[in-house]
């Protein structure tokens, strides 16, 4: 089994980018823990209290574990301290594979809280650093899409989620306070991604995702 770190830059950006691939990975046995680098706060309707409420609610509807970096919401800069700080929770879950945001994004704190990823990912492999615990290298970093988009995209691959869709719509539907609710114009907009990338392989609902690096399989069998 694998170990996967899903860093998402505000709580409910992991359900709304790969919710069901999430959901689909823990049933499999994998390892998976969602970092929230924010709390995602101050918004029209939340609280700090009422967003770690939330993000709990909905990690237990994904079935995993989840955590926060601490860094500050709207202020998210790509600089040492924010590499160095995840890079030291890089070392703790130390994960095979990153999953972090598409690079190419009208949000800034995604926008830095890629750019931290993927130099955190080379920081935790350093020896003779202050940077606590022992080094770590995640062999992968693969890119999920968010929500903030405004561009059309041609992901690497699709992960078939139709098995685990509807838990994802209910994993989003935990964050009431940002409107997240089933009938509402932006799960609609996700429901219909996955429909539309679900279309492209030939299932009824898939998340897309991006690699930089080339990705090695060890056979065909799952392929759809």
């Amino acid at each position: 089994m694998a170990s996967f770190l899903v860093i998402a830059p505000h709580p409910d950006d992991a359900e709304l980018g790969m919710g069901g691939t999430i959901v689909k990975l823990a049933r499999q046995g994998h390892t998976v823990h969602v970092l929230d680098m924010t709390n995602g706060e101050p918004t029209p309707k939340g609280s700090p209290e009422i967003r770690a409420a939330e993000a709990a609610a909905a990690a237990i509807v994904l079935g995993v574990e989840r955590s926060n970096l601490g860094l500050k919401n709207r202020e998210v800069t790509h600089n040492i301290e924010s590499r160095h700080k995840l890079a030291a929770a890089i070392r703790v879950h130390r994960p095979n594979v990153l999953f972090v945001p598409y690079p190419t994004d009208a949000h800034p704190d995604h926008v830095a809280v890629t750019r931290i990823a993927e130099d955190a990912r080379f920081d935790a492999k350093l020896s003779k650093t202050s940077i606590p615990g022992e080094p770590w290298h995640p062999k992968r970093i693969i890119y999920y899409f968010c929500t903030h988009l405004r561009m059309s995209f041609q992901p690497t691959f699709c992960i078939d989620v139709s098995d685990t869709h509807d838990v994802k719509m209910k994993a989003c539907d935990c964050y009431a306070s940002q409107g997240l609710a089933a009938d509402g114009g932006l799960m609609q907009m996700v429901s219909g991604i996955g429909g539309y990338f679900g279309g492209r392989i030939g299932v009824k609902f898939a998340e897309p995702f991006y690699s930089h690096e080339v990705i090695g399989l060890s056979g065909l069998g799952d392929l759809v």
